[in-house]
């Protein structure tokens, strides 16, 4: 009987954890522009800009941590820039059009992540949005 017990309450705590992980994703994808999420070693976030004004805040915020940029390409829907660090950290962003006024970021360094480093970069993004 104690087994039975055991079993029952080991299926309900994985119940519960794998339904908080889903609650988890369906909030964060109803919270629209501003939300961020750390998923698989990349940095996920939806600005509300033009994809062009965030190439552009991409690029002004690479130059203003002093990484070295080494391309930059975008079109009307879609944006890859990729820099290296000092220390050789390999930094690929990519940029995609969500709308007219909406782009989804991703940021991912080295192959593993580095979640620290990738909110820096997000953060000079959003200040570079901000002053225009």
């Amino acid at each position: 009987m104690r087994r039975m017990q055991w079993l029952g309450l080991a299926t309900l705590g994985i119940a519960l954890i794998v339904s908080a992980g889903c609650l988890g994703l369906v909030a964060g994808a109803a919270a629209g522009a501003g939300a961020v999420a750390y998923i698989r070693g990349e940095l996920k976030a939806t600005e509300e800009a033009p994809i062009d004004k965030v190439v552009a805040a991409t690029k002004a915020a690479i130059a203003d941590l002093e990484f070295t940029l080494i391309k930059a390409e975008a079109d009307a829907y879609s944006g890859k820039v990729t820099a290296e660090t000092a220390r050789g950290n390999d930094i690929a962003i990519s940029l995609k059009r969500k709308g007219d006024n909406m782009t989804k970021i991703g940021i991912r360094v080295d192959e593993l992540g580095d979640e620290e480093l990738s909110r820096l970069i997000l953060d000079k993004i959003e200040a570079r949005l901000k002053s225009g």
